[in-house]
């Protein structure tokens, strides 16, 4: 993409995320380009169709998810603290544009392309660096990589399934379903001590960003 197309594709984006925050996963590509003043054929010329657009939607949230994320780990607090600061992190991002996603998250009926699926590469990321901070920070004993690996994808799909029932039904505050999360991982990671030598490793590179 020609460096001149950045800031376009940049208020493309953008017009897009409001008209899925208004309509919903199913936002055509028609009123996507109404609401960004230009015809139809100009937007499939920047992102090719509709899949496309999907895409670029998917790098542009997922990277500033998994950011957050990482910063949320490195965060020099308490354990439990850094439990819920983490929680809270990703449950504020879905919370901050619950439309955009369902639309990353739930495939439309008859979706042979699984674009519907986009944020499964970033979950995977999430649950590494999950992984990666229990392995640095905390002394799980002999079998240590077994259980950080077993962890951080298990936090990861919980904290996944939990967030979307409670975006969608709204059964208590954001700040109450923290509290819940943080008590049902709280029992091995309460009783198990820092390691000595606790240091978070670099994270690694996010290839959405290469």
């Amino acid at each position: 993409m020609p460096p001149s197309d950045a800031p376009r594709r940049e208020q493309l984006l953008n017009a897009a995320d409001r008209v899925v925050q208004r309509e919903g996963p199913g936002a055509s590509m028609n009123a996507i380009a109404a609401e960004a003043g230009i015809t139809k054929p100009i937007l499939y010329r920047h992102f090719g169709d509709r899949n496309g657009l999907i895409r670029a939607l998917t790098e542009r949230h997922t990277s500033g998810l998994l950011t957050a994320v990482r910063a949320a780990l490195s965060e020099p607090l308490e354990r439990r603290d850094r439990v819920e600061h983490v929680l809270d992190t990703y449950l504020a991002g879905i919370e901050a544009r619950p439309q955009v996603y369902r639309l990353l998250t739930h495939p439309e009926p008859g979706d042979p392309s699984g674009v519907g699926n986009a944020l499964a590469p970033a979950l995977r990321q999430i649950a590494e660096e999950i992984t990666r901070a229990v392995q640095s920070q905390v002394d799980l004993g002999a079998d240590r990589e077994l259980l950080a690996e077993a962890w951080g994808r298990g936090i990861t799909g919980m904290v996944l399934a939990a967030g979307d029932w409670w975006l969608e039904s709204r059964p208590c505050s954001r700040t109450r379903m923290v509290q819940a999360l943080a008590d049902l991982l709280w029992g091995r990671l309460a009783a198990a001590a820092d390691l000595p030598t606790a240091a978070l490793p670099a994270p690694a590179q996010d290839p959405a960003s290469s």
